[in-house]
């Protein structure tokens, strides 16, 4: 039998009437008259082959092949019913996956806790965190591999939408037993290019070509060594072997193995960090939720737990 021979409709009226056992209220849950429910009833029959009621002035009983059939009804209508709810839920923005590309410090200590507040609202959109290198944010979008990522700024293509999140300044990280933790607020770039610094991330030759942008020739710095991880860099300077640069949110990472905040002056320098999404093709409406929920999200974040002092 073909699928399209009955409709659905026809189906919510066989399901309605049993329900009821009567016509007049199946109608009423319905919307309709009792005739109009009744006709559907008749053109459903008419489809199966078979009276799907046994019908006395006193009640609606289903018939024996009735109730043979009514098992394959109900779960029909509830598939449908089902398929309806997802389908809200998407259209809502309220289900879905969500792979969400950033770097560490962000993946590991910022996203989970935006991530938390999100399902507390949308509890059936899931979503995936991915490690992805400072370098290979924008690609990772653009290919597709993540539906959206966050992370300091990037050149982008035709093919990638940068939006900027929030600024966060540059700033040195020490132990409180390094000299250049006696300082007050802020140190000066000559004095910061005096002592071992340990460079964190592949990118490091793109942060230090940033600094260098703001920095006069004379004290630009040059690290004594580069690690992949700022988790490193951070275990490396917490014990006074060194100072580490990073931006300024760095500091949910570096704060619990007690490092001091030191800003970088005369002149100081700012790292933008930035949401970065596909340009070429439209994010699922889960995908687009939880972006347009980050955007809000982090900015409020950062100006919260990254904002410094004056020097």
């Amino acid at each position: 039998m073909p699928l399209t021979r009955f409709t659905l409709r026809q189906i919510e009226a066989f399901i309605a009437v049993y329900e009821a056992h009567s016509f007049t209220q199946a109608a009423l849950r319905l919307g309709l008259t009792a005739q109009a429910t009744s006709q559907l009833i008749a053109e459903l029959e008419a489809i199966v082959g078979f009276r799907l009621f046994d019908r006395t002035t006193r009640k609606v009983a289903l018939s024996s092949a009735g109730r043979d059939f009514l098992g394959s009804a109900s779960t029909l209508l509830r598939h449908v019913r089902a398929a309806d709810s997802a389908a809200d839920d998407v259209r809502n923005r309220a289900t879905g996956v969500v792979r969400v590309g950033a770097p560490l410090v962000l993946a590991s200590c910022v996203l989970p806790l935006a991530i938390r507040e999100y399902q507390l609202h949308k509890p059936k959109v899931v979503v995936r965190v991915r490690d992805v290198p400072v370098d290979h944010l924008v690609n990772r979008v653009s290919d597709g591999d993540v539906d959206l990522a966050i992370g300091p700024d990037r050149r982008t293509d035709d093919s990638v939408t940068a939006t900027q999140l929030f600024d966060s300044a540059w700033v040195l990280w020490c132990s409180p037993t390094h000299p250049l933790a006696a300082h007050q607020r802020a140190v000066r770039w000559d004095e910061v290019a005096k002592v071992a610094i340990v460079a964190a991330g592949r990118d490091h030759e793109h942060n230090v070509a940033k600094m260098h942008e703001d920095v006069p020739a004379g004290v630009r710095v040059t690290p004594v060594d580069v690690v992949d991880n700022i988790s490193t860099a951070i275990g490396i300077a917490a014990q006074g072997l060194a100072v580490t640069l990073a931006p300024a949110y760095v500091g949910v990472l570096a704060e619990p193995f007690g490092l001091m905040m030191k800003r970088v002056v005369e002149p100081e320098s700012i790292r933008k960090v930035c949401l970065y999404t596909p340009a070429s093709r439209a994010l699922s409406p889960g995908a687009a939720g939880f972006a347009e929920f980050l955007t809000t999200w982090i900015r409020e974040w950062s100006a919260s737990t990254t904002s410094i002092q004056p020097p």
